[in-house]
């Protein structure tokens, strides 16, 4: 590592320890301009972890510069619509945004990396590659649409999806309507599936009135409270296109820019902690939610058979490989990640691998 990206680092940790205790410190901040934000989220209202973590986020930046930089949070809807983020804050509408990254496919298609890719990296993996160098390509490819992504958040290992019949082998999925965005929506796709993409507020209908046979959408304590178990029976796992999907705090370049360097520094603290504490919300909550689902409301919990796992595999890499070839920026993206993945893989082989084969 280089002394200048060391200090850095540490700079922004020493920050984020002192900002913690910033209410019982003295106040070390130098006096200047104050500054009035707002963030839209892609998020419904009251949604824990997601919503909820974006309002967190607000308020732990409040509380660390002393309320120099106040952030104002709308849920999706209630200022833009939920997949009108993207262009409210690259427009300066508003200054931030709360939201995952493979929703701009139509905008940005290299954005789909930096969410999800299937049957690749889990949440480690995914912080890891930002951190070796993934956050400087996401930078890069956002740039001329005048934004600073900053990871905020991972879901972890998601689930397979809700489906309202049972899936015996791949065929299952021929003419099968499923809400499934990002990477793992192409795979649907060319195993014969409709792709749908809805906002979270307007999946549980859909699946109730048969708009859409099926639905991905996070893991248990989220599913649990979305009610998806009333609509469809059958709840695959494991989730083989989200395995460790980053959610990113969009900043408008030029509000970024605008502030002193120590409240940029604060901002990437903030999201950096609100990236952990996000990830251990959702590994703390799953199991209990998913035991409610099975043993209170019955659901027929499934494993997708190997045979299908295996066959969305090779279609997984046969669409990668045909998305990476449609844009140069995608490509460069996709060259960067599986290279990080194999080296990555290398090392979980003989570390965590027979670990969990041993339990």
């Amino acid at each position: 590592m280089k002394r200048r990206d060391f200090l850095k680092k540490t700079g922004a940790a020493a920050l984020c320890a002192a900002g913690a205790s910033a209410v019982a410190a003295p106040n070390v901040w130098a006096k200047g301009k104050s500054y009035r934000w707002n963030m839209v989220t892609s998020w419904p209202p009251n949604l824990p972890v997601l919503q909820t973590g974006a309002e967190r986020f607000a308020r732990r930046v409040n509380e660390m510069s002393r309320e120099r930089l106040q952030i104002k949070v709308f849920a999706g809807g209630e200022l833009v619509p939920p997949m009108g983020v993207f262009d409210a804050v690259s427009g300066g509408t508003v200054e931030m945004g709360s939201s995952a990254a493979y929703y701009w496919a139509g905008k940005v298609p290299a954005a789909q990396w930096f969410t999800s890719v299937p049957f690749g990296l889990n949440a480690q993996g995914m912080n890891s590659w930002l951190g070796s160098g993934g956050l400087a390509l996401w930078e890069e490819i956002y740039a001329p649409f005048n934004l600073v992504p900053r990871p905020m958040g991972n879901t972890g290992m998601q689930m397979g999806g809700w489906f309202r019949r049972e899936m015996h082998s791949l065929d299952d999925f021929k003419g099968l309507k499923m809400r499934i965005p990002g990477l793992g929506g192409k795979v649907v796709a060319k195993a014969g599936g409709t792709v749908v993409l809805l906002p979270g507020a307007e999946i549980f209908t859909s699946l109730e009135r048969g708009m859409i046979d099926a639905t991905e959408w996070v893991g248990p304590m989220h599913d649990l409270r979305m009610g998806f178990y009333k609509a469809a029976p059958y709840y695959y796992y494991p989730g083989w296109h989200e395995p460790g999907s980053c959610l990113e705090l969009l900043i408008n370049k030029k509000a970024y820019q605008s502030l002193p360097k120590d409240l940029q520094m604060l901002v990437d603290c903030a999201a950096m902690e609100n990236n952990i504490w996000t990830l251990n919300e959702f590994e703390a909550g799953n199991g209990a939610a998913l035991a409610e689902l099975v043993e209170k409301h019955q659901v027929k919990l499934r494993c997708f058979p190997d045979a299908v796992l295996q066959k969305l595999k090779v279609l997984a890499e046969e669409s990668l490989e045909e998305e990476a070839a449609a844009n140069p920026d995608s490509a460069r993206v996709h060259a960067a990640f599986k290279k990080f993945k194999k080296e990555m893989g290398s090392w979980g082989i003989v570390s965590e691998k027979p670990y969990y084969e041993m339990l």
